[in-house]
This record gives structure tokens, C-alpha cells and sequence, in this order.
């Protein structure tokens, strides 16, 4: 394994929350959300205790991905603000004790950015992946006066950056090494543009579809390499920085150089499987290339924990000191908590189990006071994937209060970036702040237990006592947790001595008498254990 200078010290404490940024909170009346609008809501974060934010891209675009499309590294949309606008947030954030990242499209660009316009038109520009003058099946045809055609990193819209191949092959000679003219440049050009915005404070980036930039490279071996080049360079350089994955497998990723990455709903060697079988219930975004697996977090009670725990111990056994796994509640192409027959009764059992797990836990805005996911909405900047699968339905704008627009933005209902939920029902930060039984009153209950308990990190240490209904386990010798996602009561006995003065912290529906723990449906519990228990 490659040697890499230690992650960040504050990485380990991290809290992160995603923004969705045209939808979180909209400060001009335009109906899309931006950086002063942000701003305006970093106190919401702060009393909630998360530490770490990570937006999603806000570069200049044609938003045919909603902005996974760029067309200016350097430039920020219009939409969102200006570099004084988002220099404001990064320092406003700080002195809230919250460091931001932006999201680093490394793979492609937009078909309208300057390099693709220029090497349509240019035989002897490598920056992107272009035949000779053949069309094999995946390729777009040239838009430009270059023959041939350029292959596409997701949507036609979207060409994928050339980073190389790491097979060749006589009968496609237009495959080139990593080491060639073209994908030394683009190389050059993550640390160019990574550089120029971690001079405005940033404290790091996700990177979107980080396993996809050298082609043909079945064990990964060559796109490894040029993250570890760049880790290297951004070790020496930024070394407070950090590095955060879409690749869905830490295995993988975080020897690469990666300081984390994400359990997702797709990557590794089963496809998303572990972080499918613990929120994953078939409605909101479902694609049917899945394998069908029953999730944990479900009233029927008929998945296990057993996939994602597995996949999490070989990850960590992989990882060992250098990296941490990270656990979202959900993201920008996933279902929310709240979707199908998962209701918001059942949350806090899954916020129970999320931040107290020895992952680093990323809550995806607005899942903090239970917003659903919004069903059968039109396709907004290419949110519609599959005949299941909108993303628009995780998208909708932030719930802030009950006045106009859930206290989103001033702009005519018909203006908004994407329409509010329209269950009259629908929760908000207003009202469940005013409500010490909240969902968000718990939530921020759980990270302030999780950032003053060492041992309920990631370093801590976790004994599994039951994989099942109840799922039942302990942290760091210190902390029993119990969660029952399932509607119906269930019991089970373990040593008395693990249960031995077991007080609890945060606890609903959980009796422990004599070793046995039994949970009503949707329980959950974490209790302070006595010494030597």
C-alpha cells in the first residue's frame, strides 16, 4: 500500500451534510437556491452540530446534469453567487467551527466547454477520448469538423476526459497510455483547478464518478495511480485538505488515496449492495439492473444487517489506518429515508443506527426533519434515468417554515427550481425545533453524543451481539445500541453482563430486564454501559 501523510485530525470528527444548493435556501427571489442563501442558514447547521459541508457542483454549465456538466472549472454559475459570494460562505462557515468542499467533476465535461469545442475541431487534440473515424457502439458522433466520434462519460452531453486506457488493443489504435500527451494534461488540470479553489479556503472535494477516468481498467489499477499521484501532490501542498470518493468502494478507493469514501447505492463488487440492503425499499429511485435485495430498514423485517456490516469489516480491513467508510442517509441520486412505506416514524431508528455506527455520516439536507421523497415529478435538468428512477424526487427544495414556499424563497410558486412537497403535512426545521420530541431534536441530540463520545467514532471499536431484529451492538465497550426498523416487537438475549447497568441516553420502545432486550416495532436505544460491562 502506498504511504500517505495521515488524514486531517478533524476528519475523524466529521459530521458532513450535503446541500443540494439550487434547492437549500434561495436569497434573491429568483426561486433557485445560492451562496448567500447558504449563508444566511449556516446557523441551522451549526446548532444541528454538523462540522463538514459539501455542495453540490456550482461551476458555470448549461445544467443538462444539473451542473455535472461543466463548462468553466474556474467559473461559478450565475445562479449561485460570485467568488465573493461563495469566499463569504467558506468564511462564514469557519467561524462557525464548518469547513466546506465542492464537488469535483474529474471525469468530464460539458459539451460546451472551450477543450471539447476546440478538439471537435482538432485531429490532433487529445484532451477527450475520439476514434479515428469509426462510431463503436457507445460513442457520439463528432459535433465539429474532426471525424469520427468521442465517447461519453454518462449522458451524450457529458464527453468523458481522456485519462488514457489501460489495455490497448490493435483494432481500436486510438486508445492511448495514461502516460500520453492528452491525459498528462488533464492530470495537470485536477491539480490546476483543485489549486485555484483550495486557495479560497475550501477544505477539499468530493469527486463525482472517481473511478471512471481510465478506460478499459477492469481492477482499477491505472485510475489508482493518478490518485494517488494527486494525493501525493495534495499531501505536500494542502495537507489540511481532503479527498472524498463517489466510487462505492472504500476497498478500493482509499488505498487509491482517497481520505474516504462512500458506501453508495451502486460500486464494488456486489453494486451497491451493502448501503442497497439497509435503505433501499424498491420505491423513490430504483433501478432495475439492482439485484433484488430485501433492505434492514424496512416494516416488513425481512432484510439483515448482515450485507452491510460484511462489506463494511472487509472494507476497513482493507483500509486499515490510512482512510475512513462513510454512511449517507441518501444523496442526490438516491431515495431519501422518508420514500414508499418507509414513514417518518421509522427515521429515528435509521438515524440511531447511522450516527452511531463506526462510519463517518453524511446527512443529506432536509433528511434531518424527516423530507420525503417527492413522487412523479417532470424531469428537471436530466433527473429522470430510468422509468423508476428520477432523481428530481430527492431535489425538492428545503423546508425551512410554514410561510410561502416552506420559507424557501420569495419567487411565485411557479418560479421554484423544482415544486415544494405538497403534503399539507410535510415537516419543517421551524416546527420541529419547537418540538423537543422531534425527529430534529433527536438528530441533533445523537451528533452531539456521537462528537462527544470518542468512542463512538470511527476508531472506536464495535461488537456485534445480534445481527437481526433487534440489531444490537456495542461501541467501544462503552455504549449498547439497539435499533428494530421493523414493525413488528422483537426480543432477543444476550450475556447479562453486556447489559450490565445499562442507562439509557437515547432510547424509545427498549426494555432491557436480565439480558434480554426486547424492542417494541420501530424501536431504538443507545445506553452508557457500566465499566467491565
Amino acid at each position: 500500500m502506498t504511504t500517505f501523510r495521515p488524514a486531517p485530525a478533524w476528519l475523524a470528527d466529521a459530521v458532513f451534510y450535503q446541500i443540494y444548493p439550487q434547492s437549500f435556501a434561495d436569497s434573491n427571489g429568483d426561486g433557485i437556491g445560492d451562496f448567500n442563501g447558504i449563508t444566511d442558514r449556516l446557523d441551522h447547521l451549526a446548532w444541528l452540530g454538523v462540522n463538514t459541508v459539501w455542495l453540490n457542483p456550482c461551476f458555470s454549465s448549461p445544467f443538462r446534469d444539473a451542473g455535472y456538466d461543466i463548462d468553466d472549472y474556474l467559473a461559478l454559475a450565475p445562479r449561485y453567487g460570485t467568488d465573493d459570494d461563495l469566499a463569504r460562505l467558506v468564511a462564514e462557515a469557519a467561524r462557525r467551527g464548518i469547513r466546506v468542499l465542492l464537488d469535483l467533476v474529474a471525469g468530464h465535461t460539458s459539451d460546451r466547454h472551450p477543450w471539447f469545442l476546440a478538439s471537435a475541431d482538432d485531429p490532433a487534440d487529445h484532451r477527450y477520448i475520439w476514434t479515428d473515424g469509426d462510431r463503436p457502439e457507445g460513442f457520439v458522433a463528432s459535433p465539429g469538423r474532426r471525424p469520427g466520434a468521442y465517447l461519453p462519460n454518462f449522458f451524450d452531453s457529458q464527453p468523458a476526459l481522456n485519462f488514457g486506457y489501460a489495455r490497448r488493443d490493435p483494432a481500436e489504435p486510438w486508445r492511448q497510455s495514461p502516460d500520453a500527451e492528452g491525459p498528462r494534461a488533464n492530470r495537470q488540470a485536477l491539480r490546476d483547478v483543485m489549486e485555484h479553489w483550495l486557495r479560497l479556503g475550501l477544505a477539499g472535494f468530493r469527486v463525482d464518478m472517481a473511478a471512471s477516468l481510465v478506460k478499459d481498467d477492469p481492477d482499477k489499477r491505472e485510475t489508482a495511480a493518478i490518485w494517488t499521484e494527486l494525493r501525493q501532490w495534495l499531501d505536500r501542498t494542502h495537507p489540511e485538505a481532503v479527498l472524498l470518493s463517489e466510487w462505492g468502494d472504500p476497498a478500493v478507493s482509499v488505498p487509491a488515496g482517497f481520505h474516504a469514501d462512500f458506501f453508495l447505492q451502486f460500486g464494488g463488487p456486489t453494486n451497491g449492495r451493502p448501503l442497497r440492503s439497509l435503505w433501499n425499499n424498491r420505491t423513490g429511485t430504483d433501478n432495475d439492473d439492482w439485484d433484488p435485495v430485501d433492505c434492514f430498514f424496512d416494516p416488513e423485517g425481512k432484510g439483515t444487517p448482515a450485507h452491510f456490516v460484511e462489506a463494511w469489516q472487509s472494507a476497513v480491513e482493507a483500509i486499515g489506518d490510512n482512510g475512513f467508510t462513510a454512511l449517507p442517509t441518501a444523496n442526490h441520486d438516491f431515495s431519501r429515508l422518508n420514500c414508499g412505506p418507509r414513514t417518518p416514524e421509522q427515521l429515528p431508528a435509521a438515524f440511531a443506527f447511522q450516527l452511531t455506527w463506526p462510519t463517518l455520516p453524511a446527512v443529506y439536507y432536509g433528511d434531518e426533519i424527516g423530507m420525503r421523497f417527492v413522487p412523479d415529478l417532470p424531469d428537471k435538468e436530466g433527473s429522470v434515468l430510468g422509468p423508476r428512477y428520477n432523481r428530481a424526487g430527492s431535489r425538492t427544495p428545503m423546508q425551512w417554515d410554514d410561510t410561502e414556499n416552506a420559507g424557501f424563497s420569495t419567487a411565485p410558486a411557479d418560479a421554484l427550481y423544482l415544486p415544494l412537497d405538497p403534503d399539507p403535512a410535510r415537516p419543517s426545521v421551524a416546527s420541529q425545533r419547537a418540538d423537543d420530541a422531534s425527529l430534529l431534536k433527536l438528530v441533533r441530540r445523537l451528533i452531539a453524543l456521537r462528537r462527544g463520545s470518542p468512542e463512538l467514532g470511527p476508531s472506536g471499536s464495535v461488537e456485534i451481539l445480534h445481527t437481526g431484529y433487534p440489531f444490537v451492538h456495542v461501541r467501544g465497550g462503552r455504549y449498547l445500541v439497539v435499533v428494530n426498523p421493523g414493525a413488528a416487537p422483537a426480543k432477543v438475549t444476550v450475556d447479562e453482563s453486556r447489559t450490565a447497568g445499562a442507562r439509557p441516553l437515547e432510547a424509545q420502545g427498549i426494555r432491557i430486564a436480565d439480558g434480554t432486550i426486547t424492542a417494541e416495532g420501530f424501536a431504538y436505544g443507545v445506553y452508557g454501559l457500566a465499566p467491565g460491562s
